[in-house]
């Protein structure tokens, strides 16, 4: 399967720019990576709504709670490992709690950051954000959805998360279709299986449903970029046509996208489920393509995973 690809950060300034020429209560914030965010776009056309807050990310927090609370929409950024896990407190007492708008877009998320090795990888910031009352969580599976995805949370009440990542990402979505929070998209329909990704694993998953297709298995492929809240219909809707689901993240399994359609599937439609992401583990450095293949975030582990739930279904 041939893929176009493009920068999710790339796309995240591009949208950044287009809301600070349409709206004045845009600002953004950035700790000291505006550079590798692409926040630095917007810090160029607006440089009086640009803050760079240093490499003090708890700090950065305090600020954009309080200019949210002053009426501001804050757009805050650094990479993923930083912006959530060194600020943790900071965002659920003085973001969170108070329900403020203030929506933390973070980078180089994952192990495809690659080189930087386990310290500047994350596979837990998903399951930081979803956990926090309040917060709405989404991670677009490419470039379009992420400047869709981007527009969509200036215009949402209360605290966001997105996470991007480091690798330019395959273009799965149709950049002229409609974005809304809440929901996910079905990129491919099928019978005999559902395959529901997040991130860069969609787009594993479309080569997954091509290759199931090789052996007589028609797999549908859903891209499901909104983590919180979970489009619980769509997960009905696959249950009820396939009865045998697989997740597949860049993320750790025990708490992110397939934590998520797991707990679902467990109160209201039990079927075989398997999950395909990062094992409980920290990653390490090498480029960011080998530690997909090393970790198991390919397409072949989630054709494995589908020929598995539907000999069990």
């Amino acid at each position: 399967m041939r893929f176009q690809y493009a920068s999710q950060r790339k796309e995240y300034g591009r949208a950044l720019v287009d809301l600070g020429k349409s709206r004045k209560d845009v600002v953004v914030l950035d700790a000291d990576l505006s550079s590798s965010t692409r926040t630095a776009d917007f810090a160029k056309e607006f440089p009086e709504h640009f803050f760079n807050c240093g490499i003090a990310e708890q700090n950065m927090m305090g600020v954009a709670a309080g200019m949210a609370a002053s009426g501001k929409v804050v757009f805050a950024s650094s990479f993923a490992v930083f912006a959530t896990g060194r600020c943790w407190d900071q965002i659920r007492q003085s973001i969170a709690y108070p329900k403020l708008n203030v929506k933390i877009c973070a980078t180089h998320a994952g192990i495809t950051v690659g080189g930087d090795g386990a310290s500047h990888q994350t596979g837990e910031d998903v399951a930081l954000m979803r956990t926090l009352p309040n917060f709405t969580v989404g991670v677009p599976a490419d470039a379009p959805e992420t400047y869709k995805m981007t527009r969509a949370f200036a215009e949402w009440n209360g605290p966001c998360y997105m996470r991007m990542g480091r690798l330019d990402f395959p273009t799965v979505s149709d950049p002229d279709e409609g974005f809304k929070i809440g929901r996910g998209s079905v990129l491919r329909n099928g019978e005999d299986v559902s395959l529901i990704g997040c991130g860069i694993m969609v787009s594993r998953c479309l080569e997954a449903a091509e290759a199931l297709e090789r052996r007589n298995i028609s797999a549908q492929v859903i891209n499901m970029s909104s983590i919180k809240p979970l489009d619980d219909a769509l997960v009905a809707g696959a249950v009820k046509r396939t009865g045998a689901i697989v997740t597949a993240e860049e993320h750790n399994v025990v708490s992110g996208l397939g934590a998520a359609v797991a707990t679902y599937l467990v109160e209201h439609d039990p079927v075989p489920m398997r999950r395909v992401g990062i094992m409980d583990t920290f990653g390490e450095s090498g480029e960011g393509e080998e530690l997909m293949r090393k970790y198991g975030l390919t397409a072949e582990k989630v054709v494995e995973a589908a020929e598995e739930v539907m000999r069990r279904r």
